[in-house]
């Protein structure tokens, strides 16, 4: 993992895998939505926007969980094969176990904020 990841304590932010994917993401957000950072270490926007996807997920005080998944551990590029991603980073958002949204490339918090809210994550 690179340490330029932090956190949070609880259970908000967590990093993710192949074998855990289901239970972690899809089940999960069958109660609360939960966003999907697919990123790499050497991709400089994928560092800048983990940051910003941290702070808005807490702000949202347990609405939404962000799993982080680092396409170059293990199996995960197969997740990234799964769901057809092109590049890095891209976040997918799931809701009743289903993709909601999607966007790609790094993104100033406000923008992140109003894409979560145009998906009824508030």
């Amino acid at each position: 993992m690179s340490q330029v990841l932090s956190r949070q304590s609880g259970d908000s932010i967590f990093d993710t895998d192949l074998d855990g994917f289901e239970a972690a993401v899809i089940k999960t957000s069958m109660t609360v939505p939960v966003i999907v950072d697919f990123w790499a270490e050497w991709c400089p926007p994928c560092v800048a926007l983990t940051p910003v996807l941290e702070r808005v997920t807490s702000a949202l005080d347990g609405r939404l969980r962000l799993a982080k998944v680092e396409v170059d551990d293990g199996d995960n590029m197969k997740l990234a094969g799964r769901y057809a991603l092109k590049g890095f980073p891209t976040v997918l958002l799931f809701n009743g176990g289903e993709i909601k949204g999607r966007f790609a490339g790094a993104r100033a918090g406000h923008w992140v904020k109003a894409f979560l809210a145009e998906h009824g994550v508030t």
